[in-house]
């Protein structure tokens, strides 16, 4: 009514900017408010051992420090859809554009900035409309390479694979005629003999022909970036959740977050399966989901959407360790006894039982 204007309303860092045309005169006032937050996209233990990920609307980075029970908030590049642990680097699969971060977490924190190099984290490179929307992000163990997997761009049916040599600082993009044509790769493990196995899924990109009338799972040679063997291994399944490799070299995973099955590489044979639905409901799901959570042990858990899970690497066997009183969103990593993961906007974490 007095003819003021509000020239910015910042709902992030809490502060409005109201402008006196007649005087000229601009106000910064600081207000506050409390809302549920942010939901978070999925969480990893860094370098620095601390729990760290991305959150959406707004898009944030955080990371959360156990031992000291501190936080750091910050502005992200864009939605970190995955994130993963590489040595004493910290990569980023994001959302959108299909891009790749790389963070140091021994340095100062730098914001990022496309095509600048002086930034942590770094901008690395993006794929879209091969990826859109990441699902999963392999760090290969002998630290040359980083693969990136998920969705296409809006419409779009069919997503690729970017593969990141970290020794040339070179990407290479592979789309999904070349690989399993229709589908998008939702889930990654790696085996040995620079060989990754590869779960797909039909879903296209948001708005786009699903055209794949069943979901695969594939194993690819990193060197030939060609695929060498490929089945759909239960009949109607449209997307394999996520995937975990044990010592013994047999790969643990989830399809269509109902489906446990032990997948024998070698012979390239399900050794066994179990319909989870009855007994434990869905695991969890995300865009990065993260289901399968491993101590340095060697143990195996899983994140349902009611409790927390272990597989009994002898006999396959599940039981359920504790239920959540919250629903149990995104994943998930361990440290230091406790398995930490999310529900809606906060961070939580189970202490698992000493044997």
């Amino acid at each position: 009514p007095d003819g003021k204007i509000l020239k910015a309303c910042d709902l992030v860092d809490r502060k409005l900017v109201v402008e006196d045309p007649a005087s000229g005169d601009v106000r910064e006032l600081d207000f506050d408010y409390t809302s549920e937050g942010a939901h978070i996209m999925g969480i990893a233990v860094a370098p620095d051992g601390t729990l760290c990920g991305g959150t959406a609307f707004p898009m944030r980075f955080f990371s959360y420090d156990p031992k000291t029970d501190e936080w750091v908030n910050r502005e992200s590049y864009h939605q970190w859809n995955t994130v993963a642990r590489a040595g004493d680097r910290f990569f980023v699969g994001g959302y959108g554009g299909g891009f790749l971060l790389e963070w140091d977490p021994s340095k100062e924190w730098a914001p990022t900035v496309k095509g600048k190099e002086d930034c942590n984290p770094r901008y690395l490179t993006e794929c879209t409309p091969v990826i859109h929307r990441p699902h999963d992000l392999l760090p290969y163990p002998d630290g040359k390479t980083v693969v990136l997997a998920g969705t296409p761009g809006y419409g779009y049916t069919g997503g690729g694979l970017l593969f990141w040599n970290r020794e040339t600082e070179q990407a290479e993009v592979v789309e999904h005629a070349e690989l399993l044509p229709d589908q998008s790769t939702q889930s990654l493990v790696a085996l040995p003999d620079r060989k990754i196995l590869g779960g797909s899924t039909t879903s296209a990109g948001t708005g786009g022909e699903v055209k794949a009338k069943q979901a695969e799972l594939y194993i690819l040679d990193l060197d030939t970036k060609k695929i060498e063997w490929h089945e759909p291994l239960f009949p109607g399944v449209q997307g394999y959740t996520d995937l975990w490799v044990s010592s013994d070299g047999l790969a643990y995973g989830v399809a269509d977050q109902k489906t446990f099955f032990v997948f024998d590489p070698i012979k390239r044979k399900v050794i066994h399966q179990q319909d989870l639905s009855e007994e434990f409901g869905p695991t969890t799901s995300q865009q990065g989901p993260r289901v399968f959570v491993s101590s340095p042990g060697g143990d195996l858990y899983m994140l349902f959407r009611k409790g927390v899970g272990q597989v009994d690497l002898e006999d396959y066997g599940i039981k359920m360790l504790a239920d959540s009183p919250v629903t149990i969103g995104p994943g998930g990593d361990y440290l230091d006894g406790k398995i930490y993961f999310g529900s809606g906007s906060h961070l939580y974490s189970y202490q698992v039982p000493t044997q």
